[in-house]
C-alpha cells in the first residue's frame, strides 16, 4: 500500500506541473488593481507636473502602458481585455489612451477584464480623474 502511494504521489509530482495554470478570480483582481495602481500614478504625475500624462491601452498587445515612467502591466491570454474609451479627448483624437490633466479631470475610460464568468472594470471618471475597480459576475 506504501509503494501504491509513493508512486502515486510521484507521478502527481512530475504531471502537475505541466497542467497550465489558469487565471483565477483573485489573480484577475490583482491585475485590476496593478491596472489601477498604474493610472493612479499617471493622474499623480499630472497633477504634479502641471500637464498632460497619456496611458496607452492596447488592447490587441493587453497591455497597459504608463504615461509617466516605465510601468506597464500585460494581462494573459486566457483572460478576455476589453477597453471602452472614448474616440476624442481635448478636441484631439484620444488614439487609445487615457489622459489626465493638470486640473485632476481626465478623458476617462474602462478597462474590463473577464475570466470564466468573473469580470473586474477598472474605471475612470473623465470628471474627477478618479480611478475605481468594480468587480462584476457575468452571467
Amino acid at each position: 500500500m506504501v509503494c501504491v502511494l509513493a508512486i502515486v504521489a510521484m507521478l502527481a509530482a512530475v504531471l502537475l506541473p505541466r497542467f497550465p495554470s489558469a487565471t483565477s478570480r483573485p489573480r484577475l483582481e490583482a491585475y485590476a488593481i496593478e491596472v489601477a495602481a498604474l493610472l493612479k500614478a499617471d493622474r499623480s504625475a499630472a497633477l504634479s507636473l502641471y500637464g498632460a500624462v497619456n496611458a496607452v491601452v492596447d488592447a490587441r498587445s493587453r497591455t497597459v502602458r504608463s504615461g509617466s515612467g516605465p510601468w506597464v502591466v500585460r494581462v494573459p491570454e486566457d483572460v478576455v481585455f476589453d477597453a471602452l474609451l472614448p474616440q476624442r479627448c481635448n478636441g484631439r483624437p484620444a488614439l487609445s489612451t487615457i489622459s489626465f490633466f493638470a486640473s485632476g479631470m481626465s478623458c476617462g475610460g474602462t478597462i474590463r477584464l473577464t475570466r470564466l464568468g468573473n469580470a473586474v472594470e477598472v474605471r475612470v471618471n473623465w470628471l474627477t480623474g478618479g480611478v475605481d475597480i468594480v468587480a462584476q459576475d457575468v452571467l
